[in-house]
C-alpha cells in the first residue's frame, strides 16, 4: 500500500488559498456587481434607505400607522430547485421564493415591505446568481416589496458546482387592529372562496419527481402529457407560482374577510384548520373548481391515493379566503378584476376544526378523474 502524502506534499508552493479550497471571493464580488442593477429595480418602495453592499438593509416604517405590527416569514422552494438545476432554467424559481414568503404574510393582513434572499451554491457563478435574482426581483416588484439584502454562500464539498438552494425572508406590516385572526373571526356560515393555482406551485415536488421521473421514466424535455404539443414536462414543473398578496390586500380593503389560508405543504386539509375556529369544520366541495391536469398526471404515474394527493398538493387552489356571505359578490368582483378566476369552494359549519372534502354522489374523491380538469380531459 502506497504511503499517504506528507503534509508538505499536500500544500502547494506558497501555501493554501481560499480559492484553492473551493471558495472564490473574486467570483462572489463579481456576482454582487452582476446583481446590483437587479436589486435596485425593486428599491423604489418608499422607506428604503441605502443600497446593497452594507452589513444590513435599512427601511423605515411607512407613515400612517397608529400601532404598526411587523410580520415575518421565511421559506424556500423545496425540490422544485432540482428541476430548475437539471434544466438550467433558474429564472423563475425566484418568483416562487417570493410567493412562498409574501403570501404567508398576507394571511395576517400584512403588506410586504422588504425581502432578503440566501443563495447556497457549490460554486459561485455570477450568471447563475443573476438568473435567480432576476426571478426574485420580478416577484418583489409584483408583491410591492424591496430587496434590501441577501447572502451568497459558496460551500464546496457540501454541494457540487452547479448545485444550489435558496431561502427567502420577508417582512411586512399591518395595523394592530387590522390583523386577520381567523381563529377568532370565523363564524358558522362563512363562505370559502378559492383562488386558482395553475400548477404545482412549490409543494410536493419530491413526490411529483419520484412519480413522473423515477417511476414513470418521463423526460423533462418530453411533452407534459399526451396532446400537450410543445409544452414540455419541464415547462409545466417550472411554471412559476402566482403571487396573491396584492390581490388579497385589495380584497381586504374592499370588504369584510374573516380568514386567509395559503395552501402550501399539507394541502387543503393541512392549511385551512390553521385559520378557522376550533369549533368549526371547513366543508370543501370537490369539483367546484378546475383541477390542473398535472395533478392527474402525478397521480396516475405514481398510483397515488386520493387521500395522499389531497394531503400533499393544493389541487389547484393556492389561497382560500373565508368571509361572511354578504362579502362574496364584492370579493368575486375584486379578485376577478385582479386577474384571478375566483370561485366559491365551500363553507364553514359547526364542527371540531377539521376539513371535510365533500363530493357529490358518484363523484370520485379526486376530481381530476371525473370532474372538470384544466388542460383537457384526463382518461380514467
Amino acid at each position: 500500500m502506497a504511503d499517504s502524502p506528507s503534509p508538505e506534499e499536500k500544500v502547494p508552493a506558497g501555501g493554501l488559498t481560499y480559492a484553492a479550497s473551493g471558495v472564490d471571493i473574486a467570483a462572489a464580488d463579481a456576482a454582487v456587481e452582476a446583481i446590483r442593477d437587479v436589486v435596485s429595480s425593486t428599491t423604489d418602495v418608499p422607506g428604503v434607505i441605502g443600497g446593497i453592499g452594507g452589513f444590513a438593509g435599512l427601511i423605515e416604517l411607512p407613515p400612517g400607522y397608529r400601532r404598526p405590527v411587523l410580520v415575518s416569514s421565511t421559506d424556500g422552494v423545496g425540490t422544485k430547485m432540482a428541476v430548475a438545476a437539471a434544466t438550467g432554467r433558474l429564472d423563475t424559481v425566484g418568483i416562487d421564493l417570493v410567493a412562498m414568503c409574501v403570501d404567508d404574510l398576507v394571511c395576517c393582513g400584512a403588506r410586504p415591505l422588504f425581502f432578503l434572499d440566501y443563495q447556497l451554491l457549490g460554486r459561485i457563478d455570477p450568471l447563475q446568481v443573476r438568473a435567480v435574482l432576476n426571478g426574485i426581483a420580478e416577484g418583489c416588484r409584483t408583491a410591492g416589496c424591496a430587496i434590501v439584502g441577501g447572502e451568497l454562500a459558496e460551500h464546496p464539498g457540501l454541494l457540487r458546482p452547479g448545485e444550489l438552494d435558496v431561502a427567502g425572508f420577508a417582512v411586512g406590516v399591518v395595523e394592530r387592529d387590522a390583523i386577520i385572526d381567523g381563529r377568532a373571526m370565523t363564524r358558522p356560515g362563512d363562505i370559502l372562496v378559492g383562488l386558482p393555482s395553475p400548477g404545482l406551485r412549490s409543494n410536493g415536488y419530491s413526490l411529483a419527481r419520484r412519480a413522473l421521473l423515477d417511476v414513470a421514466g418521463r423526460d423533462l424535455d418530453g411533452p407534459a402529457w399526451e396532446g400537450a404539443g410543445s409544452w414540455t414536462l419541464a415547462d409545466e414543473l417550472l411554471r412559476p407560482s402566482v403571487i396573491y398578496a396584492p390581490s388579497v390586500l385589495a380584497l381586504l380593503a374592499a370588504t369584510e374577510v374573516h380568514a386567509v389560508a395559503h395552501v402550501t405543504g399539507g394541502g387543503i386539509p393541512g392549511n385551512l384548520p390553521r385559520v378557522i375556529a376550533g369549533d368549526l369544520d371547513a366543508v370543501v366541495e370537490m369539483g367546484s373548481w378546475s383541477v390542473p391536469r398535472i395533478f392527474a398526471e402525478v397521480q396516475a404515474a405514481g398510483g397515488v391515493s386520493d387521500e395522499e394527493m389531497a394531503r400533499v398538493f393544493n389541487l389547484g387552489l393556492g389561497m382560500i379566503v373565508a368571509m361572511p356571505p354578504g362579502s362574496v359578490p364584492t370579493a368575486l368582483r375584486v379578485l376577478g378584476e385582479a386577474g384571478h378566476e375566483p370561485c366559491i369552494v365551500g363553507r364553514l359549519d359547526s364542527g371540531s376544526g377539521r376539513v371535510q372534502l365533500s363530493r357529490q354522489p358518484g363523484e370520485t374523491a379526486f376530481p381530476s378523474r371525473g370532474a372538470r380538469v384544466a388542460g383537457g380531459a384526463v382518461p380514467r
